[in-house]
């Protein structure tokens, strides 16, 4: 599953903008006075402006061999947040190693290595490595009726997780992230889960809007 574009919301444009641009070197594609355009690989990263917004969780993939350079490298940039005092997270069951930190609007972003895409890179790491935005969080009280409704607009597998308390849907190029605000926290800070509105386009083209999937047709 390919993520083309991923549309959030920020109370903190200007901020925003000089983080990405200046922090993680990300290139502008697009610019208006509501709304910036920042190219990450093959996706685009669109944060428009709203003045009430609530906090996102979204990852990025990066070549399979790079989490400890992007480590050395984020660590010149941001604060990281680890787990357990490990900086680079090993999710075994994924055969992925993770690493997380917050933009200006406590935003969760995971940079995201996984092994079994084979996705190798011998050039020094780089923003210019970043393969493209791979997740995406959706809160849900209900994961198997917003599974349902994800579903109806084309058909999607479980990649790992149940209907309990977290599951992802897609594959390794792409995941929704349904999470049970109501049962669990964001890892790994243990961050609130909040139903934030957002816009996905790629392989599925939808609106998040007040807890509720809507087809853009």
């Amino acid at each position: 599953m390919k993520i083309k574009e991923l549309i959030i919301y920020t109370s903190k444009l200007n901020l925003q903008i000089d983080f990405y641009t200046t922090v993680l070197e990300l290139p502008i594609t697009i610019s208006t006075p509501e709304s910036t355009s920042f190219k990450i690989g093959e996706s685009i990263l669109t944060l428009k402006y709203r003045k009430n917004t609530t906090p996102y969780h979204f990852a990025l993939n990066i070549p399979s061999n790079k989490e400890k350079e992007a480590l050395y490298w984020l660590k010149e940039r941001v604060d990281i947040l680890g787990f357990d005092t490990k900086e680079i997270i090993d999710f075994s069951s994924w055969n992925a190693k993770a690493i997380y930190f917050y933009d200006l609007d406590n935003n969760i972003v995971e940079f995201i290595a996984r092994k079994n895409l084979n996705i190798n890179s011998e050039e020094k790491f780089t923003a210019k490595s970043i393969l493209n935005i791979s997740e995406v969080g959706i809160a849900s009280t209900n994961i198997e009726s917003t599974f349902n409704k994800v579903n109806l607009i084309d058909n999607i597998e479980v990649y790992s997780g149940d209907f309990i308390k977290f599951c992802a849907l897609g594959n390794e190029n792409g995941l929704f992230i349904l999470s049970n605000n109501k049962l669990r926290k964001w890892f790994p800070t243990g961050d609130q889960i909040y139903q934030s509105d957002f816009v996905v386009k790629g392989d599925f083209n939808f609106e998040f809007k007040n807890g509720e999937i809507i087809e853009i047709m």
